[in-house]
C-alpha cells in the first residue's frame, strides 16, 4: 500500500467476509479438494471416517433436541479443521487467482485489490461466484470497500447490484489499514501499548 501512496496511485481493496465459513464447507467438496491437492487417499479416507455419521444435539433454555446428522461443515474446535479449510480455499483460489495486483488470503479472510474500481468489482464477482458454487456465502453486511489515495469521484463497488459499504480504515489481521496509505495510527497505538 505504501508503494501506491508514494506513487500517488489509487488502490481499490475489498475486504471479503464469509458467513459461517467453516459451517458451510460441503463434505463432497472437501474430499474433492483434498484429492486435487495431492493428499494421499488413505488420509482422505481417515478424514471421511471422522466425518461419517457425525451427529449433534442443540441445547437451549427448554432442554435439548433429539440427535440429528450433520452433513455439511467442518468440525468446530478440531485442530484439523483450519488445515482442511485451507485446502478448500487454496483450490478455490486457483480458479480465480490472477495478477491485478493481488489477492491476499488468511483462513477465511480475503482481500481483493486492484488499481481500478471496475477490476476489483469484477474480481469480487468472480470470487462470489466461486465461493457460492461451493456452498459458501459472502456476507453482504460485513464485506467492505476502501480506496487508497482516492481521487474525486472514484465511485463505489457493487456486489450483485448492492453497494458494498465504503470505509476509511479497516482492521485486517490485527492491523489497521487506512485509506490514506498511512500506518502511523497503528504504529502509535502499538508504541503506546508498550509504554508504562
Amino acid at each position: 500500500m505504501e508503494k501506491y501512496r508514494d506513487g500517488q496511485k489509487e488502490l481499490h481493496c475489498v475486504f471479503v467476509d464469509l458467513e459461517k465459513a467453516y459451517d458451510r464447507v460441503s463434505r463432497e467438496e472437501l474430499w474433492y479438494c483434498m484429492r486435487k491437492s495431492g493428499v494421499a487417499e488413505k488420509y482422505v479416507r481417515v478424514v471421511q471416517d471422522m466425518y461419517e455419521r457425525s451427529r449433534t444435539v442443540v441445547r437451549c433454555a427448554v432442554g435439548q433436541t433429539e440427535e440429528f446428522n450433520v452433513e455439511v461443515g467442518l468440525h468446530q474446535g478440531s485442530a484439523l479443521s483450519p488445515f482442511l479449510f485451507a485446502i478448500v480455499m487454496d483450490q478455490l483460489s486457483e480458479e480465480v487467482r490472477q495478477e491485478s495486483p493481488w489477492t491476499m488470503m488468511f483462513a477465511d479472510d480475503i482481500v481483493i485489490c486492484s488499481e481500478s474500481r471496475e477490476q476489483v468489482e469484477e474480481n469480487l464477482e468472480r470470487w462470489r461466484f466461486a465461493l457460492e458454487r461451493r456452498g459458501m456465502k459472502v456476507s453482504r453486511s460485513k464485506t467492505e470497500y476502501m480506496c487508497v489515495n482516492e481521487r474525486e469521484g472514484s465511485g463505489t463497488v457493487r456486489l450483485q447490484g448492492e453497494e458494498v459499504k465504503k470505509v476509511q480504515e479497516f482492521k485486517y489481521l490485527g492491523s489497521t489499514v487506512q485509506s490514506n496509505g498511512e500506518c502511523g495510527k497503528e504504529v502509535k497505538k502499538r508504541v503506546q501499548a508498550g509504554q508504562w
